[in-house]
């Protein structure tokens, strides 16, 4: 079990790093919210992969809270970028 903690870890720690450079260098204001959404999925990922080690259910509700934050925040710009077309 170690060990498919350690090779996530690794996986999500890349895939954020190329998340946090899209998020700098990002041309357009929907690259750079596409970059956030992915971010708060990489972390709602590492939430569960800890829960998984742990065998524990307790950030259930942090993960679900998480991913609704981003879910609304990524509407509301969609909705911003729709009414300034």
């Amino acid at each position: 079990m170690f060990v498919a903690v350690v090779i996530s870890a690794v996986m999500l720690v890349i895939a954020a790093a190329g998340a946090i450079y899209r998020l700098g260098r990002g041309p357009s204001l929907l690259d750079r919210v596409l970059a956030a959404d992915v971010m708060l999925v990489i972390i709602v990922s590492a939430v569960a992969v800890d829960a998984v080690y742990r065998r524990s259910t307790d950030s259930v509700p942090l993960m679900a809270t998480i991913t609704i934050v981003g879910f609304i925040g990524s509407v509301a710009v969609a909705r911003f970028v729709a009414s300034r077309r």
